[in-house]
């Protein structure tokens, strides 16, 4: 199956534009993710160059973000590009490990290998399996214990579409019963979703 770049921002949007007011949008060279604001009524998950994995990767960030975190740019994270030290390094794995568990699941849902992100070519020792042993072991919790509510109904609605044949309407359906008991508690206006 092709794994078209328009199928999971369909899949994406049809999820979360009427229940979260947010909408998965290609860019640039850097992801990022903005809230709405006076010029755009609509929250957006920026991924990074058209890359599907790029996609997924920003899609598990905003399904951990809470509704505070939702409210600030770029969930108001810090992020350092490469050349991090050792200790800026094991500070952005302690963060990574949840979103590359939850892209994994992702991965797996729409039938793609995953590969772990160290996200650092400077020259600190990176222990990268290391790193791929607690992704893995946060994703089989996240399968033991349960999703985030909207990572949940996206990797159905991605499994509906990608393992199942779902057409997009019918994939999105299926992931928006997982959201329905959760929809009322968040506006449907997108600029009072947080």
């Amino acid at each position: 199956m092709d794994h078209r770049l328009e199928d999971v921002i369909a899949l994406f949007d049809g999820l979360f534009q009427p229940t979260f007011g947010t909408r998965l949008v290609r860019g640039g060279d850097e992801p990022l993710y903005l809230p709405a604001d006076e010029a755009n009524p609509w929250h957006r998950v920026i991924f990074a160059r058209g890359f599907f994995a790029s996609a997924l990767h920003e899609v598990s960030h905003w399904c951990i973000a809470g509704a505070r975190r939702r409210r600030l740019e770029d969930y108001g994270y810090w992020y350092l590009p490469d050349g991090r030290d050792a200790d800026q390094q094991r500070q952005f794995e302690a963060v990574e490990v949840a979103p590359q568990a939850l892209e994994r699941l992702f991965a797996e849902a729409c039938g793609l290998p995953f590969n772990v992100s160290v996200d650092n070519l400077g020259d600190v020792r990176v222990d990268r399996e290391g790193f791929r042993a607690r992704v893995e072991a946060r994703a089989e919790r996240y399968l033991r214990e349960g999703l985030p509510a909207r990572a949940a109904a996206f990797r159905r609605a991605l499994a509906a579409f990608y393992r199942d044949g779902e057409p997009l309407a019918a994939a999105v359906a299926a992931g928006r019963e997982l959201l329905e008991p959760q929809a009322p508690a968040e506006s449907r206006r997108p600029e009072a979703v947080d």
